[in-house]
């Protein structure tokens, strides 16, 4: 629903594109800024991954494992959607600083361009050391007509008033004009100057459904480049979701257009197809450093413990033939490669494996290594565990060295992540004891600690021994649902590697799904954490959607990709 006006705005656009376009060039040359801030949204736009249910201390621990990465900006979280949301939010923001070898990262909060938002967003990330406010509204004419019902002047207006009540809580304020690559190109340079003209400092030019080309996303990059000050007051933003394949692509060539941040995600998790993911923006940009010029100061060597971290904590495995942190990017099947690699590393890997942290680290701890020996590695890893979570992660090393000939940094982060899970869970595992066979009925007897520090013990029959299992504990904790997912992969090589399950289950008569993680030597075992802990995140969810009736709060409109 366009103003009356818009005619004469979509030729004044296309005019100022062309005088936009002479500008950019030059205005890239002038800034002679090299640095490309990374902006990750992993804890924001990658939870919004069907059936990803970050808790609060998984949203902390990642944010510390980014910031100790050199990641600049932190999405923590979209305050206003939930009170978990804002608490998470709010722990980030307290918890999630630097270990003093580098500068403290930025960490920002979502919020739609309602006066209400922004104040929430403010009260959940005031507590950190450099808070942001990301404020966003809907740019193109879909958008304004059938989601909003806004003409360009209203928009215009909710614009102005957003940033400037951002501006008024900190200095740095970032405006995002959603569906900006279907957006009129008159009415986006409005929108974008009427941010600036309100005290906005970044602004985000999101291809929000994945429908820009590269060379069609470069060109509006370039535009809006030459339309921001070119005193440096003002950073232009790219986030590129990947519906058509082309995330990477499209955020690469925004950045040659004079873009100097990129919205990335650990492992390119996302709504939909996803968005672009961190390690390839970071690894093309530090293996093609002569054609792009550009650096990101990441420290790559942290690439693929992040990654394994975000899988773990999400239950989103990384699939085999992923760029950079796939299971094959660096492994050789053909002979002809093999010889080649066996030859020259060179000839068939542009990346070396330790350059984003996969060098030999096998036998890093054994049986006999004690308390201090362990606290020291994990937290060269990047954890930092309070002294209760170290004395159980080392309880639990201590049973894993006693049943594997090797322990390395796979097994150690996957025993972690499963401590993470299953910190805050109502119900725990106590014992289980299983029976199965070709020929009959499999059994299961589970034990579990329940809310009331009481033990139930249930036995079922199943069609299989993790069906079984899953009968009997459905039995004690008695919330109906339906096991959407499972899978199960071997976290290391070996006969005695650990099993690590993920599960995603949907709660009957309604379309809430969660997931699920638990990593164990007996899968069997890893199988009934991993439906345990998402049976206790679905009662969590029940019961805070209960309590806040999301269920008819506007709050439940989509948020930016």
């Amino acid at each position: 629903m366009a103003s009356g006006s818009s005619r004469s705005i979509a030729a004044t656009g296309e005019q100022q594109a062309f005088r936009l376009t002479k500008q950019g060039r030059t205005n890239v040359i002038r800034n002679g800024i090299n640095e490309v801030q990374i902006f990750d949204t992993t804890l924001r736009d990658g939870e919004q991954s069907p059936g990803v249910n970050l808790s609060a201390v998984e949203k902390v621990e990642i944010a510390r494992l980014l910031a100790r990465m050199g990641v600049r900006v932190i999405e923590a979280g979209f305050p206003a959607a939930s009170p978990e949301d804002r608490l998470a939010v709010e722990r980030v923001a307290h918890e999630a600083g630097s270990d003093g070898s580098l500068p403290a990262p930025t960490i920002c909060a979502l919020a739609r361009a309602t006066d209400a938002d922004i104040d929430i967003a403010w009260e959940a990330v005031q507590a950190a050391s450099h808070p942001r406010i990301h404020t966003f509204l809907a740019a193109s004419e879909i958008h304004l007509e059938h989601k909003l019902r806004m003409t360009h002047d209203e928009a215009i207006e909710r614009t102005r008033n957003a940033v400037a009540r951002a501006k008024s809580y900190c200095e740095s304020v970032q405006f995002s004009p959603e569906d900006a690559s279907r957006a009129d190109p008159g009415f986006l340079h409005e929108m974008v100057a009427a941010a600036i003209e309100a005290g906005a400092t970044t602004i985000n030019i999101p291809d929000t459904v994945g429908y820009g080309t590269p060379d069609e996303f470069g060109a509006l990059i370039e535009q809006i480049v030459g339309a921001v000050p070119n005193d440096g007051s003002v950073v232009v933003s790219v986030h590129c979701h990947d519906d058509l394949g082309m995330a990477t692509a499209n955020t690469l060539s925004g950045l040659r257009a004079g873009a100097r941040q990129a919205e990335v995600t650990i492992n390119g998790i996302g709504e939909r197809a996803g968005n672009t993911a961190l390690e390839e923006v970071v690894m093309a940009l530090h293996t093609r450093q002569g054609r792009y010029e550009l650096h990101t100061n990441i420290d790559t060597t942290r690439i693929a413990h992040a990654s394994r971290i975000v899988s773990h904590y999400t239950g989103l495995p990384v699939q085999p033939n992923k760029a950079i942190v796939g299971a094959n990017a660096f492994a050789h099947e053909s002979g002809i490669h093999q010889d080649g690699i066996l030859k020259h590393q060179a000839t068939y890997e542009i990346i070396r494996p330790e350059t984003i942290g996969l060098a030999d680290s096998n036998l890093v701890l054994g049986k006999h290594s004690g308390r201090h020996a362990f606290a020291e590695h994990i937290g060269e890893l990047g954890y930092e565990l309070d002294p209760t979570q170290l004395e159980a992660a080392f309880h639990r090393f201590k049973e894993l060295a006693g049943k594997k000939r090797e322990v390395n940094d796979a097994d150690v982060e996957a025993l972690i992540a499963d401590l993470v899970h299953r910190s805050d869970d109502a119900y725990r595992l106590v014992d289980l004891q299983v029976v199965a066979g070709r020929h009959g009925l499999s059994t299961a007897t589970a034990r579990l600690l329940g809310p009331d520090e009481e033990e139930h013990v249930q036995a079922s029959v199943g069609t299989g021994p993790v069906d079984a299992i899953y009968r009997a504990i459905c039995e004690i904790v008695g919330v109906p649902n339906r096991l959407e997912e499972f899978r199960i992969h071997a976290v290391t090589e070996g006969i005695d590697a650990q099993g690590a399950v993920s599960v995603r289950i949907s709660s009957h008569g309604g379309p809430m799904r969660i997931g699920g993680y638990g990593a164990d030597t007996d899968i069997l075992v890893a199988s009934a954490h991993a439906y345990i802990n998402a049976l206790n995140r679905l009662i969590e969810r029940q019961a805070a959607s209960s309590g806040a009736d999301e269920a008819k709060s506007p709050l439940a409109q989509h948020v930016p990709g």
